[in-house]
Protein backbone atom coordinates (compact mmCIF):
# COMPACT_ATOMS: atom_id res chain seq x y z
CA UNK A 1 0.00 0.00 0.00
CA UNK A 2 2.66 2.54 0.75
CA UNK A 3 4.52 2.13 -2.77
CA UNK A 4 0.55 2.88 -4.27
CA UNK A 5 0.26 5.86 -1.79
CA UNK A 6 3.99 7.06 -2.95
CA UNK A 7 3.06 6.73 -6.54
CA UNK A 8 -0.28 8.33 -6.31
CA UNK A 9 1.48 11.85 -4.22
CA UNK A 10 3.87 11.74 -7.57
CA UNK A 11 0.85 12.15 -10.36
CA UNK A 12 -1.55 14.00 -7.74
CA UNK A 13 0.74 16.28 -5.42
CA UNK A 14 -1.88 18.99 -5.33
CA UNK A 15 -4.79 16.92 -4.47
CA UNK A 16 -2.99 14.83 -2.19
CA UNK A 17 -1.90 17.98 -0.77
CA UNK A 18 -5.47 20.03 -0.21
CA UNK A 19 -6.80 16.39 1.44
CA UNK A 20 -4.36 16.26 4.22
CA UNK A 21 -5.18 19.50 4.69
CA UNK A 22 -8.41 19.09 5.20
CA UNK A 23 -8.11 16.55 7.37
CA UNK A 24 -5.82 18.71 10.29
CA UNK A 25 -8.26 21.42 9.62
CA UNK A 26 -10.96 19.60 11.25
CA UNK A 27 -9.42 20.32 14.59
CA UNK A 28 -10.01 17.11 15.85
CA UNK A 29 -7.04 14.63 17.27
CA UNK A 30 -8.66 11.38 15.37
CA UNK A 31 -10.63 10.77 12.53
CA UNK A 32 -13.39 7.69 11.81
CA UNK A 33 -13.36 5.81 9.00
CA UNK A 34 -16.43 7.39 7.91
CA UNK A 35 -14.92 11.55 8.45
CA UNK A 36 -12.26 10.42 6.35
CA UNK A 37 -14.34 9.09 3.43
CA UNK A 38 -16.78 11.87 3.73
CA UNK A 39 -13.61 14.60 3.21
CA UNK A 40 -12.76 12.92 0.66
CA UNK A 41 -16.37 12.97 -1.19
CA UNK A 42 -16.58 16.94 -0.59
CA UNK A 43 -12.93 17.70 -1.81
CA UNK A 44 -13.50 15.41 -4.80
CA UNK A 45 -16.97 17.26 -5.36
CA UNK A 46 -14.72 20.69 -5.14
CA UNK A 47 -12.59 20.31 -7.94
CA UNK A 48 -13.28 20.32 -11.43
CA UNK A 49 -10.08 18.12 -12.27
CA UNK A 50 -10.93 15.70 -9.43
CA UNK A 51 -12.16 12.49 -12.05
CA UNK A 52 -8.43 11.44 -13.22
CA UNK A 53 -7.11 11.07 -9.08
CA UNK A 54 -10.97 9.90 -7.90
CA UNK A 55 -10.08 6.12 -8.90
CA UNK A 56 -6.45 6.21 -8.03
CA UNK A 57 -6.98 7.43 -4.01
CA UNK A 58 -10.94 5.53 -3.74
CA UNK A 59 -9.19 2.48 -3.20
CA UNK A 60 -6.67 4.23 -0.23
CA UNK A 61 -9.32 6.02 1.60
CA UNK A 62 -11.62 2.88 1.39
CA UNK A 63 -8.99 0.54 3.26
CA UNK A 64 -8.21 3.21 5.85
CA UNK A 65 -9.97 2.27 9.09
CA UNK A 66 -8.73 5.45 11.19
CA UNK A 67 -6.36 8.53 11.44
CA UNK A 68 -4.16 10.41 13.67
CA UNK A 69 -3.82 14.05 13.40
CA UNK A 70 -0.26 15.52 14.59
CA UNK A 71 0.64 18.59 12.75
CA UNK A 72 1.97 18.40 10.24
CA UNK A 73 2.06 14.50 10.87
CA UNK A 74 -1.14 12.50 9.67
CA UNK A 75 -1.16 8.73 10.69
CA UNK A 76 -3.12 6.09 8.68
CA UNK A 77 -4.49 3.05 10.33
CA UNK A 78 -4.32 0.91 6.93
CA UNK A 79 -6.59 -2.44 6.86
CA UNK A 80 -5.74 -3.83 3.04
CA UNK A 81 -7.20 -6.96 3.62
CA UNK A 82 -8.64 -9.47 5.96
CA UNK A 83 -5.94 -9.75 9.05
CA UNK A 84 -3.52 -7.58 7.11
CA UNK A 85 -2.36 -3.87 8.40
CA UNK A 86 -0.30 -1.76 7.70
CA UNK A 87 0.96 1.59 10.04
CA UNK A 88 1.70 4.35 7.77
CA UNK A 89 2.57 8.12 8.51
CA UNK A 90 2.36 11.35 5.59
CA UNK A 91 4.05 14.39 6.41
CA UNK A 92 1.08 17.22 5.13
CA UNK A 93 3.88 19.35 3.50
CA UNK A 94 6.24 17.30 2.23
CA UNK A 95 3.93 14.62 1.63
CA UNK A 96 7.13 12.09 2.83
CA UNK A 97 5.56 9.05 3.31
CA UNK A 98 6.97 6.52 6.02
CA UNK A 99 5.46 2.81 7.37
CA UNK A 100 5.73 2.76 11.37
CA UNK A 101 4.86 0.12 13.62
CA UNK A 102 1.92 -0.56 15.61
CA UNK A 103 3.42 0.41 18.75
CA UNK A 104 4.22 3.90 17.69
CA UNK A 105 1.30 4.04 16.33
CA UNK A 106 -0.62 3.51 19.04
CA UNK A 107 2.06 5.51 21.39
CA UNK A 108 1.22 8.60 19.05
CA UNK A 109 -2.28 7.75 20.11
CA UNK A 110 -1.99 8.01 23.93
CA UNK A 111 0.21 11.28 23.41
CA UNK A 112 -2.66 12.68 21.67
CA UNK A 113 -4.98 12.25 24.36
CA UNK A 114 -2.54 13.19 26.99
CA UNK A 115 -2.04 16.19 25.24
CA UNK A 116 -5.54 17.22 24.80
CA UNK A 117 -6.00 16.78 28.59
CA UNK A 118 -3.22 18.67 29.46
CA UNK A 119 -4.94 21.94 27.10
CA UNK A 120 -7.84 21.50 29.29
CA UNK A 121 -10.63 20.23 25.86
CA UNK A 122 -10.48 16.28 27.67
CA UNK A 123 -10.06 16.24 31.26
CA UNK A 124 -8.60 12.82 32.20
CA UNK A 125 -9.65 11.91 35.17
CA UNK A 126 -8.06 12.19 38.52
CA UNK A 127 -5.56 8.95 37.62
CA UNK A 128 -4.19 11.37 34.59
CA UNK A 129 -0.82 10.00 35.68
CA UNK A 130 -1.19 6.22 34.08
CA UNK A 131 -2.41 5.20 31.16
CA UNK A 132 -5.15 2.08 30.80
CA UNK A 133 -3.49 -0.85 28.91
CA UNK A 134 -4.98 -4.55 28.02
CA UNK A 135 -2.65 -7.58 28.03
CA UNK A 136 -4.88 -9.59 24.95
CA UNK A 137 -0.97 -11.66 24.04
CA UNK A 138 -1.81 -15.53 24.04
CA UNK A 139 -0.98 -17.43 27.35
CA UNK A 140 3.10 -16.78 26.47
CA UNK A 141 5.01 -14.61 24.67
CA UNK A 142 6.47 -17.55 23.08
CA UNK A 143 2.68 -19.24 22.14
CA UNK A 144 2.83 -19.61 18.20
CA UNK A 145 0.02 -17.05 16.55
CA UNK A 146 -2.07 -17.60 13.50
CA UNK A 147 -0.87 -15.82 10.56
CA UNK A 148 -3.03 -16.49 7.59
CA UNK A 149 -6.11 -14.38 6.62
CA UNK A 150 -7.50 -18.31 5.74
CA UNK A 151 -6.98 -19.51 9.94
CA UNK A 152 -9.72 -16.91 10.83
CA UNK A 153 -12.50 -18.90 13.25
CA UNK A 154 -10.10 -21.63 13.53
CA UNK A 155 -8.16 -20.72 16.88
CA UNK A 156 -9.68 -23.15 18.90
CA UNK A 157 -8.61 -26.27 16.50
CA UNK A 158 -5.23 -24.99 16.78
CA UNK A 159 -5.24 -24.24 20.30
CA UNK A 160 -5.85 -27.94 20.95
CA UNK A 161 -3.55 -29.37 18.42
CA UNK A 162 -0.86 -27.02 20.12
CA UNK A 163 -1.78 -28.51 23.42
CA UNK A 164 -2.09 -31.83 22.86
CA UNK A 165 1.20 -31.87 20.74
CA UNK A 166 2.88 -30.28 23.66
CA UNK A 167 0.99 -33.35 26.25
CA UNK A 168 3.03 -35.56 23.73
CA UNK A 169 6.22 -34.45 23.56
CA UNK A 170 6.39 -33.32 27.25
CA UNK A 171 5.30 -36.48 28.62
CA UNK A 172 5.69 -36.04 32.19
CA UNK A 173 4.65 -32.25 31.74
CA UNK A 174 1.74 -31.86 29.96
CA UNK A 175 0.16 -34.00 31.68
CA UNK A 176 1.78 -32.88 35.39
CA UNK A 177 -0.05 -29.33 34.19
CA UNK A 178 -3.19 -31.26 33.16
CA UNK A 179 -3.46 -32.85 36.84
CA UNK A 180 -3.03 -29.64 38.33
CA UNK A 181 -5.45 -28.09 35.64
CA UNK A 182 -8.55 -30.15 37.36
CA UNK A 183 -7.30 -29.35 40.63
CA UNK A 184 -7.41 -26.02 40.23
CA UNK A 185 -11.60 -25.98 40.03
CA UNK A 186 -13.52 -24.51 42.57
CA UNK A 187 -17.00 -22.43 42.70
CA UNK A 188 -18.27 -20.63 45.93
CA UNK A 189 -15.65 -22.30 47.79
CA UNK A 190 -16.93 -26.29 46.69
CA UNK A 191 -13.75 -27.80 45.19
CA UNK A 192 -14.47 -29.26 42.09
CA UNK A 193 -13.10 -32.27 39.56
CA UNK A 194 -10.04 -33.34 41.54
CA UNK A 195 -9.34 -33.53 45.60
CA UNK A 196 -6.02 -33.29 47.02
CA UNK A 197 -5.86 -36.98 47.35
CA UNK A 198 -4.21 -37.12 43.85
CA UNK A 199 -0.83 -35.76 43.92
CA UNK A 200 0.79 -37.58 40.75
CA UNK A 201 -0.34 -38.18 36.87
CA UNK A 202 0.03 -42.18 38.12
CA UNK A 203 -2.12 -41.85 40.77
CA UNK A 204 -4.93 -40.00 38.49
CA UNK A 205 -4.94 -43.12 36.07
CA UNK A 206 -5.52 -45.73 38.81
CA UNK A 207 -7.85 -43.48 40.32
CA UNK A 208 -9.43 -43.41 36.76
CA UNK A 209 -8.99 -47.27 36.24
CA UNK A 210 -10.35 -47.89 39.94
CA UNK A 211 -13.76 -45.04 39.43
CA UNK A 212 -14.62 -46.88 36.07
CA UNK A 213 -14.77 -50.23 37.55
CA UNK A 214 -16.94 -48.61 40.49
CA UNK A 215 -19.58 -47.09 38.11
CA UNK A 216 -20.01 -50.02 36.22
CA UNK A 217 -21.35 -51.78 38.85
CA UNK A 218 -24.03 -48.79 38.66
CA UNK A 219 -27.04 -48.25 36.68
CA UNK A 220 -26.50 -45.42 33.58
CA UNK A 221 -29.22 -43.39 34.95
CA UNK A 222 -27.83 -43.17 38.32
CA UNK A 223 -26.56 -39.51 39.32
CA UNK A 224 -23.61 -38.64 41.12
CA UNK A 225 -24.93 -38.39 44.41
CA UNK A 226 -25.49 -42.11 44.60
CA UNK A 227 -21.62 -42.40 44.21
CA UNK A 228 -20.26 -39.60 45.77
CA UNK A 229 -18.65 -40.40 48.63
CA UNK A 230 -16.79 -43.55 47.07
CA UNK A 231 -15.34 -41.23 44.27
CA UNK A 232 -14.25 -38.54 46.83
CA UNK A 233 -12.59 -41.02 48.15
CA UNK A 234 -10.62 -42.08 45.40
CA UNK A 235 -9.92 -38.38 44.76
CA UNK A 236 -13.02 -37.09 42.11
CA UNK A 237 -15.11 -34.05 43.05
CA UNK A 238 -18.10 -33.65 41.50
CA UNK A 239 -18.61 -31.72 37.53
CA UNK A 240 -17.77 -35.22 35.94
CA UNK A 241 -21.63 -34.93 34.59
CA UNK A 242 -24.71 -35.84 36.18
CA UNK A 243 -25.26 -39.37 35.65
CA UNK A 244 -23.34 -42.21 35.45
CA UNK A 245 -23.34 -42.66 31.81
CA UNK A 246 -21.42 -39.08 31.40
CA UNK A 247 -18.99 -39.59 34.15
CA UNK A 248 -17.80 -43.22 32.63
CA UNK A 249 -17.55 -41.08 29.41
CA UNK A 250 -15.78 -37.99 30.86
CA UNK A 251 -12.74 -39.97 32.32
CA UNK A 252 -12.28 -42.21 29.38
CA UNK A 253 -12.13 -39.06 27.32
CA UNK A 254 -9.20 -37.94 30.16
CA UNK A 255 -7.62 -41.31 30.26
CA UNK A 256 -6.89 -41.53 26.31
CA UNK A 257 -5.77 -37.88 26.27
CA UNK A 258 -3.12 -39.28 29.50
CA UNK A 259 -2.28 -42.19 27.24
CA UNK A 260 -1.94 -40.52 23.91
CA UNK A 261 -2.92 -36.94 23.37
CA UNK A 262 -5.30 -36.26 20.88
CA UNK A 263 -6.61 -32.77 19.65
CA UNK A 264 -10.01 -34.09 18.88
CA UNK A 265 -10.43 -35.61 22.49
CA UNK A 266 -8.90 -32.64 24.13
CA UNK A 267 -11.80 -30.71 22.81
CA UNK A 268 -14.09 -32.16 23.95
CA UNK A 269 -12.66 -33.10 27.45
CA UNK A 270 -11.84 -29.74 27.52
CA UNK A 271 -15.78 -28.61 26.73
CA UNK A 272 -17.09 -30.66 29.87
CA UNK A 273 -14.57 -29.11 32.41
CA UNK A 274 -16.74 -26.27 34.41
CA UNK A 275 -15.22 -23.51 34.12
CA UNK A 276 -17.56 -20.75 33.53
CA UNK A 277 -20.17 -19.98 35.95
CA UNK A 278 -20.16 -15.91 35.90
CA UNK A 279 -19.77 -13.70 33.18
CA UNK A 280 -18.98 -9.76 32.36
CA UNK A 281 -20.17 -8.27 29.48
CA UNK A 282 -18.84 -4.66 28.84
CA UNK A 283 -20.89 -2.39 27.18
CA UNK A 284 -19.95 1.46 27.61
CA UNK A 285 -22.46 2.55 25.39
CA UNK A 286 -24.98 5.37 26.88
CA UNK A 287 -28.84 4.62 27.15
CA UNK A 288 -28.44 0.97 27.95
CA UNK A 289 -31.70 -0.16 28.83
CA UNK A 290 -34.38 -2.20 28.22
CA UNK A 291 -37.01 0.31 26.85
CA UNK A 292 -37.25 3.89 25.36
CA UNK A 293 -33.24 3.62 24.72
CA UNK A 294 -33.51 2.70 20.97
CA UNK A 295 -33.47 5.95 18.75
CA UNK A 296 -31.36 7.50 21.49
CA UNK A 297 -27.86 8.56 20.62
CA UNK A 298 -25.53 5.45 20.70
CA UNK A 299 -27.88 2.80 20.94
CA UNK A 300 -28.66 1.56 17.34
CA UNK A 301 -28.54 -2.33 17.19
CA UNK A 302 -25.96 -2.66 20.38
CA UNK A 303 -28.61 -2.86 23.33
CA UNK A 304 -31.15 -5.41 21.59
CA UNK A 305 -27.61 -7.68 19.91
CA UNK A 306 -26.06 -7.35 23.78
CA UNK A 307 -29.47 -8.36 25.72
CA UNK A 308 -29.96 -11.66 23.20
CA UNK A 309 -26.70 -12.71 23.56
CA UNK A 310 -27.19 -12.30 27.40
CA UNK A 311 -30.27 -14.40 26.87
CA UNK A 312 -28.08 -17.43 24.82
CA UNK A 313 -25.48 -17.20 26.86
CA UNK A 314 -27.48 -17.98 30.16
CA UNK A 315 -29.33 -20.68 28.28
CA UNK A 316 -25.95 -22.24 27.53
CA UNK A 317 -24.27 -22.02 30.32
CA UNK A 318 -27.89 -23.75 32.54
CA UNK A 319 -27.72 -26.28 30.27
CA UNK A 320 -23.67 -26.85 30.45
CA UNK A 321 -23.96 -27.13 34.73
CA UNK A 322 -26.72 -29.15 34.52
CA UNK A 323 -24.62 -31.61 32.71
CA UNK A 324 -21.82 -31.10 34.00
CA UNK A 325 -23.93 -32.44 37.39
CA UNK A 326 -23.38 -29.38 39.23
CA UNK A 327 -26.52 -27.50 41.51
CA UNK A 328 -24.81 -23.97 40.85
CA UNK A 329 -26.41 -21.10 39.42
CA UNK A 330 -24.16 -18.57 37.54
CA UNK A 331 -24.17 -15.09 36.89
CA UNK A 332 -23.92 -12.53 33.87
CA UNK A 333 -23.55 -9.11 34.43
CA UNK A 334 -23.37 -6.07 31.67
CA UNK A 335 -21.86 -3.21 32.75
CA UNK A 336 -22.38 -0.05 31.41
CA UNK A 337 -23.00 3.89 32.23
CA UNK A 338 -25.06 4.91 35.26
CA UNK A 339 -26.75 8.35 33.66
CA UNK A 340 -28.82 10.47 36.14
CA UNK A 341 -30.14 12.44 33.65
CA UNK A 342 -31.69 8.94 31.76
CA UNK A 343 -34.24 10.93 29.66
CA UNK A 344 -37.59 8.63 30.88
CA UNK A 345 -35.34 5.55 30.75
CA UNK A 346 -34.35 3.16 33.31
CA UNK A 347 -30.77 4.09 32.77
CA UNK A 348 -30.37 6.07 36.13
CA UNK A 349 -30.81 3.08 37.70
CA UNK A 350 -27.47 1.15 39.19
CA UNK A 351 -28.88 -2.34 38.94
CA UNK A 352 -31.55 -3.94 36.77
CA UNK A 353 -32.83 -7.58 36.16
CA UNK A 354 -32.50 -8.58 32.35
CA UNK A 355 -36.12 -9.79 31.18
CA UNK A 356 -36.29 -13.21 30.28
CA UNK A 357 -33.32 -14.33 32.05
CA UNK A 358 -33.28 -16.09 35.96
CA UNK A 359 -29.52 -14.77 36.56
CA UNK A 360 -28.42 -11.85 34.76
CA UNK A 361 -28.39 -8.29 35.68
CA UNK A 362 -27.39 -5.14 34.19
CA UNK A 363 -24.71 -2.85 36.63
CA UNK A 364 -24.30 0.88 36.08
CA UNK A 365 -21.46 2.35 36.72
CA UNK A 366 -21.05 6.21 36.49
CA UNK A 367 -18.46 8.32 34.47
CA UNK A 368 -16.79 11.05 37.10
CA UNK A 369 -15.35 14.35 36.59
CA UNK A 370 -11.77 14.56 37.74
CA UNK A 371 -12.28 16.02 42.01
CA UNK A 372 -15.05 12.79 41.92
CA UNK A 373 -18.39 14.19 41.36
CA UNK A 374 -20.62 11.90 38.66
CA UNK A 375 -21.29 12.82 35.74
CA UNK A 376 -24.91 13.27 35.33
CA UNK A 377 -25.45 13.57 31.57
CA UNK A 378 -24.92 11.47 28.53
CA UNK A 379 -21.21 11.65 26.77
CA UNK A 380 -21.26 10.53 22.75
CA UNK A 381 -19.02 7.22 23.13
CA UNK A 382 -16.67 9.27 20.31
CA UNK A 383 -15.80 11.53 23.64
CA UNK A 384 -15.95 8.69 26.04
CA UNK A 385 -11.91 7.79 26.33
CA UNK A 386 -10.51 10.49 28.55
CA UNK A 387 -12.93 9.17 31.25
CA UNK A 388 -12.32 4.78 30.98
CA UNK A 389 -9.57 4.43 33.21
CA UNK A 390 -11.19 5.86 36.10
CA UNK A 391 -14.47 3.89 35.09
CA UNK A 392 -12.47 0.97 34.43
CA UNK A 393 -11.32 0.77 38.24
CA UNK A 394 -14.81 1.85 38.90
CA UNK A 395 -16.15 -1.09 37.71
CA UNK A 396 -13.61 -3.45 39.50
CA UNK A 397 -14.55 -2.48 42.79
CA UNK A 398 -18.57 -2.66 41.68
CA UNK A 399 -18.04 -5.94 40.19
CA UNK A 400 -16.00 -7.87 42.59
CA UNK A 401 -18.70 -6.81 45.59
CA UNK A 402 -21.55 -7.53 43.01
CA UNK A 403 -20.41 -11.36 42.34
CA UNK A 404 -18.13 -11.56 45.43
CA UNK A 405 -15.29 -12.49 43.24
CA UNK A 406 -14.26 -12.77 39.90
CA UNK A 407 -16.19 -13.18 36.90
Amino acid sequence: MIHTLEKFARHHREIFYLLLRRYLASGRDFLLRSDIHDEFEKLLNEQDDANSARLDLQHFVEVVQEAILAAPWVCFAVRSQVARWEYLRVHADSLNIDRISISEFLALKEQRIKDSSIQGSNPIGANAHWTLEFDIEPFNREFPKLKESRSIGNGVQFLNRHLSSQLFDDIGKGDKKLLEFLRAHKCGGQQLMLNNNLREVSELRDAIRQADKLLAKNHAASGWRDVAPSMQALGFEPGWGRDIGRIRDTLRLLSDILEAPDNGRLEQFLARVPMIFSLLILSPHGFFGQANVLGLPDTGGQVVYILDQVRALERQMLEDIYEQGLDIDPSILVVTRLLPESRGTTCDQRIENIDGTRHARILRVPFRYPEGEVIPHWISRFNIWPHLEQFAMDVEIEVLAELNGRP
